[in-house]
Order: structure tokens, then C-alpha cells, then sequence
């Protein structure tokens, strides 16, 4: 985001990071009875000011804007014409002025900024009566969201500036790019805190879908694991000490938590489902917050017809797999890619229910994240730009596929019995057969499968570009179909024309360019980047 509109988020009253809330988190009292002199006074105080960091039009721009379009076009998993933005993005001609760009980089700026703002106000507001375990409890949620931002950002654009306090910027608000490596460290230190001070779960209903422990030990595995092939070592190893890191965390999470993959992979994604226990981080939309980039908004998506939207107006820019994507279910995957991806002539009953179900009639489409009428949801307030649906950031399937590769690290190969049976539960709840050995190219292949669709598989190719990006360019320039759409009949599917002219991908593919406006108002972004620590 330009620095200017940073600076304006020093403006933001109580009452403003109130504006999204869900109502599962809050019963929140009437804005004219709210200060900042008479609030952050008790834990509740401060749940209610952390509670407003789990949606909003921060998380709204991003997700409407660059969700799907970096994650999955960008990657070659999905593809969209007749959108200037995500046609750069597939063709890898990508510029300072794309949109879904800006607001990736915008949006993620602003999620800090609130994050800095609501620390900034726990650590100067609150009382010595409130227990300092609920006081870091708070401040833990922060951190671990502000510590996401960061992790995005740092996998798209490596050195970026790292912001701590807001109000820094109105004396000094021009400031320089950071190292990478100091970014990453700033991720690990906030995710450290949170997996220090969250607790492991949240007794009422009231405080469900926050995040927990679990949750920032997951997301710290992730973060270690990327980090850990940043700088390879000789022949393109990953760091050892930094890989066991991540599979200490990742394994706490996959043994101590609990926690359960849920038995339908279906099911993750209907909103009956919103507080699923598999969800360890997703954003928490509420659908009467229904206006332009305020709510979530990802089934304009949709290419299905008006009978499965929300309001009787049907999706706007049908964003449909790319023919490699459809390449990679075998026919046995049919469970994952039946609610990822539709096909002529797949049936849903749970799309315009009232109506018989729905039938797809086009050659291809994405399915999750396409929810249905307001009837189908029981959400009567729900509209196209206010979907019910909680999108998870965070998946305990993914802890699960980052403890196998932890596992695996530098090795060509491994057996080992932990990796396989995290792996596997994976697999079989997909309906396939379990494996004996796993490698990195089926750890990759099966991480692109279950998470597609889901902004995901561009940041392991990130991660996998930094120790070995032969590999990782030859992904993204691999096969003749490899981004391109594709028609569908009669179960055979036949690859079409690439929407512009597609140019190889290089290593610089893999770092975005810095929106040109925020160079504009920050010349010192064209600086090289200097040390945080």
C-alpha cells in the first residue's frame, strides 16, 4: 500500500475495527458507548479488538483481487481471459501497474497496519487488572496474523519493508526494503510469540474459530520450511537445523493437537461446515457486511448460472482449470476433483437444492468455494460480494504434508513410518490408495491437489525455487498444455489456445514487481535492501 495510506490507518477509531466483524466472535456494544479511553479494560475488551483482524476489506480487496489469480493462475493451475490482470499473470508478463498485484501488496500492508494498530493499542491501553496470560493472549493473535502478511509478502516479493509501528511513518515516511532473510526471521519471532501465548483451544462458542497454539505451530512449520531452502547450502541442500525446526513443529501439531482431518473433503468447503476443526486459520466473513470489497467475494468466480448464486445473478469471470491441472486427478481422485474443479455433466445436490440440484452444462469451472443460494446456506443476507463461506488460510492437511516433507528433507526418498502415515491420511481421505514411498515430486504433486484452488501451490513453487529453481522454472514452463483451458465432452478433455502470448519463465518470475505507485511514493523501495536486525 502507499505509505500516505498507511499513514491514514493511524486514524482508525475503536469503533472502526469493529466495522466486519462476525457476530460468532462479538455481541459487540453500541458504537457511541466505545473510546479508546474505556475500552481495551477487560480480556473481553481485547478479544473484541483482535476479533475484527479476521476479515474486513483488507482481506476482502485480496481475496476478490489476488487469491486465485497469484495463487492458482500464476502457478498454472487455473486460468482466466477477458481480465487483463490475470492474463499477465499467466503469461508471465507481469508489470507494476497489474491490479491483482497492487492489491496483494496494498492488502496485505493494510492487514499489518490494523494488526500494529490494535498491539499498539493492547500494549498502551491496557490495565495492570487484566492477567498478563490474557493480555499475550491477545497480542498473540495479532502477531500471528501480522505474521502471515509478512510470510506473504516475503514469498512474493522476497525483500520488503517491515513496519512495526504506524505512527514511525508520519516523521519518517519513507522507508527501505528489508532482507528477506530478516523478513522471514521477523515471521518467525511473531509466530514464536503466538505458539508461546495462544492457547490450545477456546472453551465457549463465542470464541470459536480464533486461532490457537496449534494453529501458529502450523503455520511456523511452513514458514521454516520455506526458509530452510532460502539459502541452499552445497548442491542445492536445504538447511538441515531449519528443516528439523519445521518438522518439530509440524509433527507437535500432527500428534498433540488432537486434531482430525474431517472424513468428507467435500464437506471443508460448505458453510455448515464454517468451524470445521481441520480449519486451523480462515477468514471469518460476515454476509450481511455485503458492500464492494467488504465481504468475501470469491463467487463472482463462479461459471455457473444464476440457479447456484446468491442473489440470482450469476458469477462474472468463470475462472476454470488449466488443461494440466485436469491432467493431474488419475480417475480415482475423483472425490477431490469433483469439489474443486466441475465438469460437464457433474451433478451436485447441493446446489440449488430447492430447485433438484445442479448440473454443470460448460466444459469446465471452479466448484470450490461456489456455495450456492442464500437458501442452500440457510443465509438469507448472504449477496454475490458477501459469501458465507470461511475460507481457510491455514489446513490441518496441509501441517499433515509439511511434516512428510520435513520428514523427507534432502533425502531422494523416504519410507519412514511417520511421513507415510500423515501422508496417507491425506490420500485415503481422498478415496486413493495408500503409498509405501514418498518423494518430493509426490509430496509437490499431492500438495497441488489437495490445495488447489486454495492460493497455495505459487508459494511452493516459491519455496521450491529457492534451492532448486531449475526445477521450479521447468514446472512453470513444462508441457504444451500447461496454461491453457481446455474443452471437455464426452469425458475427453482437448486443450485450446493460451489467452496472449505465453513467455518462458525465468528465476525473476518468481518475485513480483513492486507496484509502481508505491515506487512512486517511496523512491527508497528501488534501494537495495538493508539489514532489519
Amino acid at each position: 500500500m502507499k505509505l500516505k495510506s498507511k499513514i491514514l490507518y493511524l486514524a482508525l477509531a475503536v469503533a472502526g475495527l469493529f466495522t466486519s466483524c462476525s457476530e460468532d466472535f462479538l455481541d459487540r456494544p453500541p458504537l457511541s458507548e466505545i473510546s479508546s479511553e474505556n475500552f481495551y479494560q477487560t480480556f473481553s475488551d481485547l478479544k473484541l479488538a483482535t476479533a475484527a483482524l479476521y476479515a474486513g476489506s483488507p482481506w476482502a480487496e485480496w481475496t476478490y483481487s489476488s487469491y486465485l489469480t497469484i495463487g492458482d493462475v500464476m502457478s498454472g493451475n487455473m486460468v482466466l481471459g477477458w481480465n487483463d490482470d490475470a492474463i499477465q499473470l499467466n503469461t508471465f508478463s507481469v508489470t507494476g501497474l497489474n491490479g491483482a498485484v497492487i492489491a496483494n501488496w496494498r492488502s496485505m500492508y493494510k492487514v499489518i497496519a490494523h494488526c500494529n494498530t490494535t498491539i499498539k493499542a493492547i500494549n498502551e491501553k491496557t490495565p495492570e487488572s487484566v492477567p498478563e496470560a490474557e493480555k499475550n493472549a491477545a497480542l498473540a493473535e495479532a502477531r500471528f496474523i501480522r505474521g502471515y502478511a509478512y510470510y506473504n509478502l516475503a514469498l512474493l516479493w522476497g525483500d520488503v519493508p517491515i513496519i512495526e509501528d504506524n505512527t514511525e511513518l508520519i516523521s519518517s515516511p519513507l522507508v527501505p526494503r528489508h532482507q528477506v532473510n530478516d523478513v522471514f526471521r521477523f515471521v518467525a519471532e511473531d509466530l514464536t510469540f503466538a505458539v508461546n501465548h495462544l492457547p490450545a483451544a477456546f472453551g465457549s462458542a463465542w470464541e470459536r474459530g480464533r486461532v490457537t497454539t496449534w494453529s501458529a505451530q502450523g503455520l511456523l512449520a511452513k514458514v521454516y520450511l520455506s526458509w530452510s531452502g532460502l539459502n541452499p547450502q552445497n548442491g542445492g541442500q536445504r538447511d538441515q537445523e531449519l528443516l528439523d525446526i519445521a518438522k518439530l513443529l509440524a509433527g507437535s501439531v500432527c500428534k498433540n493437537s488432537g486434531l482430525e482431518l474431517i472424513e468428507n473433503y467435500a464437506d471443508l468447503f460448505k458453510t455448515e461446515n464454517n468451524y470445521n476443526e481441520e480449519a486451523l486459520f480462515a477468514l471469518r466473513w460476515d454476509p450481511s457486511v455485503g458492500g464492494w470489497l467488504a465481504g468475501n467475494m470469491l463467487q463472482i468466480y463462479s461459471s455457473g448460472g444464476p440457479e447456484i448464486s446468491a442473489e440470482g445473478a450469476a458469477g462474472w469471470f468463470g475462472i476454470r482449470p488449466t488443461y494440466d491441472m485436469y491432467l493431474q486427478y488419475s480417475e480415482d481422485d475423483s472425490v477431490r476433483r469433483k469439489a474443486t474443479f466441475m465438469l460437464k455433466d457433474d451433478y451436485y445436490p447441493e446446489l440449488n437444492a430447492a430447485g433438484g440440484g445442479f448440473t454443470y452444462t460448460g466444459d469446465s469451472g471452479i466448484k470450490k468455494h461456489v456455495i450456492g443460494t442464500k437458501k442452500d446456506n440457510n443465509v438469507p443476507i448472504m449477496t454475490l460480494t458477501s459469501s458465507a463461506e470461511h475460507n481457510a488460510l491455514l489446513r490441518l492437511a496441509d501441517v499433515y504434508l509439511v511434516y512428510a516433507e520435513a520428514i523427507l528433507g534432502n533425502n531422494a526418498s523416504t519410507s519412514d513410518a511417520d511421513a507415510l502415515m500423515y501422508f496417507n491420511k491425506v490420500r485415503t481421505r481422498a478415496g486413493l490408495d495408500p503409498v509405501t514411498s514418498i518423494d518430493a515430486d509426490i509430496l509437490l504433486k499431492e500438495r497441488r491437489i489437495e490445495l488447489a484452488a486454495e492460493s497455495q501451490y505459487w508459494a511452493d513453487l516459491v519455496s521450491l525455487s529457492y534451492y532448486n529453481p531449475s526445477k521450479a522454472i521447468g514446472i512453470l514452463n513444462g508441457g504444451a498444455g500447461r496454461r491453457v483451458t481446455f474443452t471437455y465432452n464426452a469425458g475427453v478433455a482437448t486443450p485450446g489456445d493460451p489467452f496472449g502470448v505465453i513467455t518462458p519463465a525465468t528465476v525473476n518470475s518468481f518475485r513480483l514487481p513492486i507496484p509502481s505507485s508505491e515506487i512512486t511514493a517511496n523512491p527508497k523501495l528501488l534501494d537495495a535492501p538493508v539489514p532489519y536486525f
